[in-house]
């Protein structure tokens, strides 16, 4: 008997080389390569029919993408016999049956998309209704001490934003007056993270302390690929990191708050004078100029005009070590939190628009909303401008029998009202007009 996958072999001609294989893959990266370069122009175009019809294309593309990659792991599936295969889990069950309601499927549907027998869905849903550790379908146990919501809060922010770690989750719940300790919350997510080791500091002779506000400035570049990635076959592997396959990106951070002040967008590598330019009407926008600009041996910065415009700013440069890490860890940890926690996130990126509202977003919410743990759960904007933290307001305690002089987790807060008494939590998306604006590059 013929195996499973002799269907979708496809026997080459006679005479063909033997590089056909390397050659499908040039094929398809030259056509990616030509399909983003000839539809850049419809993502920028005034006419408003013809972005979203570029939009739509590259939606399409990205489904077409996601439809293979299934394909491809269920047919790895299908190949293990289904006594072998790994069982789901009982949280994961009740998720496959909420699939099912939702979407309307058969018994039968719900089967061949999760790769299990008919009879197994149909045990699930005779067997919905148990109850006990043992039931076969569960959802979200409660946890000691605290409501069940309290738990599905913490559990629902670690779904919907893996990045988060225990310490910020404690930290933004705090923020909202539900102060959890971060043993708490490792409880309740039921892991046990392995927490980094502390990153050397690098010593220097030249060590420079940010004192207040616009003391200490960082700037740094970085590029944001438009379609994930910058890989090709073809030599030397990679394209031509340049519009429309990628964004470059300017930040400047403070340093003594974390604030992120400006950012501009570029189509292509900055040049010495267009960052000059940058930085002066961030300078001139802020109302405030650094006495240091830290920032790497770049061309762009280790050259003589950039030295003597910083002399005509009275700003003193101060470069980090080639080949060190840590040199300028501040900036280089904001771009990487930027690239984990919102342009990875984001699948259509050709349009420079969009793309400069996408950051303004970020900036506002990182500034305004996110706290900061070397700002001890403060954000940047409350230690920009010496605002009063909100995670020292009165907090909540939703434990009826807690003790109003009993401890909570740090920052220590005093009790709003009783304890016990019922509060509304509103998630609805705020309406964010943003206060802050890039620069124009380029």
């Amino acid at each position: 008997m013929a195996k499973q996958t002799d269907s979708f072999r496809i026997p080459l001609p006679n005479g063909w080389r033997r590089r056909a294989k390397s050659a499908m893959l040039h094929v398809i990266s030259l056509a990616q390569y030509a399909m983003a370069y000839t539809g850049s122009w419809a993502a920028n175009c005034q006419i408003a029919r013809i972005r979203l019809k570029a939009e739509n294309d590259q939606l399409r593309q990205h489904l077409a993408w996601l439809t293979e990659e299934n394909r491809v792991k269920d047919a790895r599936m299908k190949r293990t016999a289904a006594s072998k295969r790994p069982h789901y889990a009982p949280i994961e069950r009740m998720s496959i049956l909420e699939l099912r309601a939702a979407r309307a499927w058969s018994v039968q549907q719900t089967a061949d998309a999760f790769l299990v027998t008919a009879a197994t869905i149909a045990s699930w849903m005779k067997r919905l209704d148990e109850r006990g550790p043992d039931a076969l379908v569960q959802i979200r146990e409660p946890v000691n001490k605290f409501p069940d919501f309290v738990r599905y809060t913490v559990q629902r922010l670690k779904t919907l934003c893996p990045t988060l770690g225990r310490v910020k989750i404690a930290e933004v719940l705090c923020r909202a007056g539900l102060h959890h300790g971060a043993t708490t919350v490792r409880r309740i997510l039921k892991e046990t993270p392995h927490a980094k080791p502390p990153e050397a500091a690098v010593t220097s002779d030249r060590v420079v302390t940010a004192k207040r506000p616009n003391h200490v400035w960082h700037i740094d570049l970085t590029t944001v690929p438009t379609a994930g990635g910058f890989w090709a076959s073809w030599l030397p592997f990679a394209i031509p990191q340049c519009w429309p396959f990628c964004w470059w990106l300017a930040v400047v951070i403070d340093h003594h708050s974390r604030r992120a002040i400006a950012f501009a967008v570029f189509p292509k590598r900055p040049n010495s004078l267009a960052l000059r330019t940058f930085l002066g009407r961030t300078i001139t926008r802020v109302k405030a100029t650094p006495k240091y600009l830290i920032c790497d041996k770049d061309k762009v910065f280790w050259c003589g005009a950039f030295k003597r415009w910083c002399r005509r700013k009275r700003v003193r440069p101060r470069y980090g070590a080639v080949g060190k890490h840590g040199s300028i860890a501040v900036v280089e940890r904001f771009i990487r939190t930027m690239k984990d926690e919102a342009t990875r996130r984001i699948r259509i990126l050709q349009r420079r628009a969009r793309f400069r509202a996408q950051i303004d977003s970020f900036f506002v919410w990182y500034n305004e909303h996110r706290p900061h743990a070397a700002l001890t759960g403060r954000t940047p904007n409350e230690a920009y401008f010496r605002l009063r933290p909100a995670n020292r307001r009165p907090r909540i305690e939703p434990r009826k029998r807690w003790p109003r002089s009993a401890p909570c987790a740090a920052p220590r807060t005093l009790v709003a009202g009783q304890p016990g008494d019922r509060f509304t939590a509103d998630f609805r998306r705020p309406n964010y007009h943003s206060c802050l604006r890039g620069i124009p590059g380029g």
